[in-house]
């Protein structure tokens, strides 16, 4: 698998406050990557300073295989980090041909692009009169003009309203189906859970996780469990090891369980009737990424 970008360690300060500490992780090739986390967080920092517009206190980032100055190996990226900002007097066209006489790219994609963002029947309509959601896909256009390796996008569907986030997302689908490599920072948690094959969730500066949504869904559950005997249950999970966490629901009166590692509904089931309990009630549930999301940010504000 070919790496796109390594951090490691990496660190920003402003005077006092530590936007970004010591973070670490690798983005392969063909996947699509999102550095989820509150407002605050970190991942327009983190971004800025693999994009060489805000400069690392300390650690270090490479893109590739490391042989490139970062300056060179910007060119295979292609980065939308701020509100998209075009010349209004413009057309979707002209604009998009400055764009590649900047970039020093030939312009035979332009409506290539505008086609795959939806907006090949507007090229010729002046900036001015575009949605903010029309904006955003003509800057992802722009973005990809010259066929990047990696899109780097920051709150993508920020201020748009439920058409504009859904266009947004399928596009990004889109573009990750025809090979790009997808990097967005994003505070909403259904937007990593639907676009994302992989997570990187941060709070404060800090890795909190780091894989893939699916694997973080799949090893984090709990059970519902309700017996006669609600005592002698309680007994047990509280002196066993296995279990992190015990709640009692106050309103349905079961008792839920959360393992330490992965554990099958009906291996539980065996060991509570040797130990003499018989359940009424059992069910295994999966968290949610939002639920998994929130424990991992309280817990570290605790």
């Amino acid at each position: 698998m070919k790496t796109i970008l390594t951090l490691n360690k990496i660190t920003k300060k402003f005077g006092p406050i530590t936007a970004v500490n010591n973070l670490s992780f690798t983005i392969e090739k063909g996947h699509v990557y999102g550095i989820l986390g509150p407002n605050g967080s970190g991942k327009s920092t983190t971004l800025g300073m693999v994009l060489n517009v805000v400069n690392k206190t300390s650690g270090d980032f490479h893109w590739f295989d490391g042989s490139e100055s970062t300056h060179e190996a910007l060119k295979k990226v292609g980065a939308i980090i701020e509100r998209p900002n075009f010349y209004p007097y413009m057309t979707a066209k002209q604009n998009l041909n400055l764009v590649c006489k900047i970039k020093n790219v030939t312009n035979v994609k332009i409506e290539e692009k505008l086609d795959l963002v939806g907006l090949l029947d507007r090229k010729d309509s002046k900036f001015r009169t575009f949605s903010l959601g029309m904006k955003q896909r003509l800057a992802i256009a722009s973005a990809l003009l010259n066929d990047p390796e990696i899109l780097i996008l920051d709150e993508p569907t920020n201020g748009l309203d439920p058409q504009g986030i859904h266009q947004i997302r399928e596009i990004i689908r889109k573009i990750a189906s025809m090979g790009t490599t997808i990097l967005l920072a994003s505070h909403l948690l259904d937007e990593v859970e639907k676009v994302c094959s992989h997570v990187i969730i941060i709070r404060k500066g800090e890795k909190l996780y780091d894989g893939k949504v699916d694997e973080m869904n799949s090893n984090h559950g709990y059970f519902e469990l309700k017996a006669e005997n609600t005592e002698q249950l309680h007994s047990y999970l509280t002196n066993n090891q296995q279990f992190d966490k015990i709640k009692i629901d106050d309103e349905s009166g079961l008792l839920i369980a959360f393992p330490s590692q992965e554990l099958a509904a009906h291996e539980f089931n065996k060991k509570l009737i040797a130990e003499g309990i018989v359940l009424s009630h059992l069910v295994k549930r999966r968290e949610s990424l939002e639920q998994q999301f929130l424990e991992l940010t309280n817990q570290k504000s605790e």
